[in-house]
């Protein structure tokens, strides 16, 4: 994808998607040949444009709590205070890692119930460990002729965090932000395992009927969604190395 053609392409992938989620039934011909004689080629059990937004919601909200976990733990483990506490943090936040969702899922359910809980959980376990490597390691790799000038005018240690470190640092955190969330987009799809209302009620529904059109846009909505908030978060990141010089 060249820089001129990026946007052009980003943005006709956001008016089909809208189209999509909002008209599908005009797409019924490109599906049609994928189904058996009768079958529906378009899912039509549950409103495409609410499940998108459902999941989309699912997902900002685990990843917005992992961000301020994963933020404040890394904040605290480079503070001179908090630095022995690095070897705990880091096993907190590798929880997630090292028990797959399904099992993080088969043991949420049975304290949380069904629905939408047990799928924040996994999501936001998930979630922790890309954002807190990578603020930590924008935070224990800023340039220390520019810390030291802070704290040569006098800054505060408060001070300096918010105005030096966290703002160059943020390329680093904006990468780990931006990798948990197209990761966390994918994932959220098994959540619909346990009636959570994602976009894996779509692929779920075509596996049990054996509906290639369905398991298709649920695969394609995904996908798109996650070129979109990739690319979107990318530009972010972009923007902010550029204002960090």
């Amino acid at each position: 994808m060249t820089i001129r053609s990026g946007p052009f392409l980003l943005a006709a992938l956001s008016i089909v998607l809208i189209v999509f989620l909002m008209r599908p039934e005009v797409f019924e011909p490109l599906f049609k040949p994928l189904v058996q004689a009768g079958a529906p080629a378009i899912y039509i059990q549950a409103n495409l444009l609410s499940l998108t937004l459902s999941h989309i919601g699912t997902v900002t909200i685990a990843t917005g709590a992992a961000i301020v976990i994963a933020v404040t733990l890394a904040i605290l483990v480079t503070r001179p205070f908090g630095k022995e506490f690095l070897p705990l943090s880091r096993s907190i936040v590798n929880i997630g890692q090292t028990f797959p969702p399904v099992a993080v899922l088969a043991l949420a359910v049975p304290i949380m119930g069904f629905g939408q809980k047990p799928t924040l959980i996994a999501l936001f376990l998930y979630a922790l460990l890309p954002i807190f490597e990578n603020t930590l390691t924008g935070l224990t790799t800023l340039p220390q002729p520019v810390v030291e000038a802070a704290r040569g005018v006098g800054m505060t240690g408060f001070q300096r965090l918010w105005r030096v470190e966290l703002p160059l640092a943020l390329p680093a955190i904006l990468a780990g932000i931006r990798l948990s969330a197209v990761i966390s987009l994918s994932t959220a799809t098994i959540g619909s395992t346990v009636a959570a209302r994602t976009l894996g009620e779509v692929i779920i529904a075509g596996l049990q009927s054996n509906n290639l059109a369905f398991i298709l846009q649920g695969g394609l909505i995904v996908g798109a969604l996650a070129v979109l908030i990739h690319s979107g978060l990318s530009i972010l990141e972009l923007k902010a190395a550029r204002r960090a010089g």
